[in-house]
């Protein structure tokens, strides 16, 4: 028996073209995982799909990395599969485990996706770097203003307003108000 398997990782994302495309493989019935990262281990459509998998059957995917996202783990499920007398079908990919072929294709695919996975971190690594050394300021926004923190300092400094006092005024923790000040300071 045919088992398909479809995700996305994210709500806008669609399942249409994967169901379509399982369907037309030939798949008995399809499982599926909506906003589920490929990294994510547990994923509940997949593991029913592995629950009701028996001797005989192959899992079918659209695309190999509708799977999972890392090699160690690809493997990991198709050698899981394999001990149990299942195979493995990428239909994308043309990967069918049933051969000898197939499987070299595989580990060569899984290979080259988690290269692919890799290459794209290490890219927003750089650009964050990049960013970092001409002064942008990454992540949440900063809950204080400059021209805030030294109304803050002035107000404080002249013993005017407690640190608590301004904080409550500005709207933020006193942990807040004293952290920005101290990290502006430095």
């Amino acid at each position: 028996m045919k088992i398909g398997y479809a995700r996305v990782s994210s709500g806008e994302q669609n399942l249409d073209l994967q169901r379509d495309a399982l369907t037309a493989a030939g798949c008995d019935m399809t499982y599926e995982d909506e906003g589920v990262s490929g990294v994510a281990r547990r994923r509940p459509g997949l593991d029913q799909a592995l629950a009701v998998m028996k001797q005989g059957d192959t899992l079918v995917t659209w695309r190999l990395d509708r799977l999972g996202r890392s090699l160690p783990h690809l493997i990991e499920l198709v050698a899981a599969l394999q001990d149990r007398g299942c195979g493995f079908v990428s239909l994308n990919e043309a990967i069918d485990t049933g051969s000898a072929g197939g499987k070299l294709v595989f580990h060569i695919m899984g290979a080259l996706a988690e290269f692919e996975r890799a290459l794209i971190v290490e890219r927003t690594r750089a650009g964050m770097t990049s960013a970092r050394t001409r002064g942008r300021h990454l992540g949440r926004p900063r809950a204080l203003t400059g021209a805030q923190l030294h109304k803050a300092r002035d107000e404080i400094a002249a013993d005017r307003e407690t640190t608590a006092s301004m904080a409550t005024l500005l709207g933020v923790s006193r942990s807040t108000l004293w952290r920005a000040l101290r990290d502006r300071s430095s």
